[in-house]
């Protein structure tokens, strides 16, 4: 069996994978990635990643989908990849992860197809309109163990805001005094708590890791995610990245979520989007 990790932090040893046959990896998902009552749907995105690099011969995520089709728990995983295709800057691959019931029964959390290549030998050229979000400066921005006033009242775990350094920006956080702007906008720093810099797979955490745009929108309680796209566009210099999410749309009890995520070069190092469905608190 060969381990698959890189580097030392919490975050890399709670997303290894161990390779039991090829395309095939045991996981152990760790309950410090949990919010509400699962775990965090970019952690898992992240493990999953994780496999399909070694899976694949191309080192980096390029594009990945994932459909979440029941809440994870943490625990005992086992991941199975299927590469589909290879080319020469392209390989694509399928990856599920699954759990078992206490009666046995294997039950699927997720799905997820995706495309791995070479971001190091992409091209430099860079046309754009788009912008850094204009946030305040970090020291400017509160943290989740600062913001004033008091949360929303949500049972369960919020053990994953140990293990992320985020920093929000004071306009989006009207819902922790009672306040929300009705706008569906999410903004702050982001990175992890230990000082990990940051890198394609914990982009993939990244646009999942921020305070979901409904707490703005004035709703509280779980939001999980159905579906989750995230396009990876460069590999992120050093430093905290700034996420910004918009929600446009909430409508059927589903909502969108479009993130960006800027590196401390001010390059637009991934992007995301997520359909997820509101489910009120209790």
């Amino acid at each position: 069996m060969a381990s698959v990790t890189a580097g030392s932090s919490e975050f890399d040893r709670d997303t290894a994978v161990t390779r039991r046959a090829p395309g095939v990896y045991d996981a152990h998902l760790s309950a410090g990635w949990t919010i509400i009552n699962a775990v965090n749907g970019g952690y898992l995105l992240a493990l999953l990643g994780r496999a399909l690099g070694d899976a694949l011969p191309h080192p980096d995520p390029l594009t990945l989908t994932a459909h979440y089709l029941t809440a994870s728990a943490p625990g005992p995983a086992v991941v199975r990849t299927e590469v589909v295709r290879t080319g020469r800057t392209l390989s694509t691959g399928t990856a599920t992860l699954v759990q078992f019931a206490d009666d046995g029964t294997e039950v699927e959390r997720i799905r997820v197809l995706a495309t791995y290549g070479d971001l190091a030998a992409l091209p430099d050229d860079v046309r754009t309109t788009a912008k850094p979000p204009a946030i305040p400066p970090y020291e400017h921005c509160l943290g989740t163990d600062s913001a004033p006033g008091d949360r929303p009242a949500i049972p369960g775990s919020t053990a994953i805001t140990e293990r992320l350094d985020i920093r929000l920006d004071p306009a989006t956080v009207g819902w922790a005094v009672g306040a929300p702007s009705g706008k569906g906008e999410m903004r702050g720093w982001f990175g992890l708590a230990d000082g990990r810099e940051p890198d394609p797979l914990s982009l993939l955490l990244a646009v999942d890791g921020l305070p979901p745009t409904a707490f703005e929108m004035g709703l509280s309680g779980w939001v999980p995610t159905v579906e989750l796209t995230c396009h990876v566009r460069h590999r992120p210099a050093p430093g905290p990245l700034r996420v910004s999410i918009v929600t446009r749309n909430l409508a059927g009890g589903f909502l969108e979520e479009d993130a960006e995520v800027w590196d401390s070069a001010d390059r637009l190092v991934a992007q995301s989007r997520q359909l997820a469905r509101t489910v009120l608190a209790q």
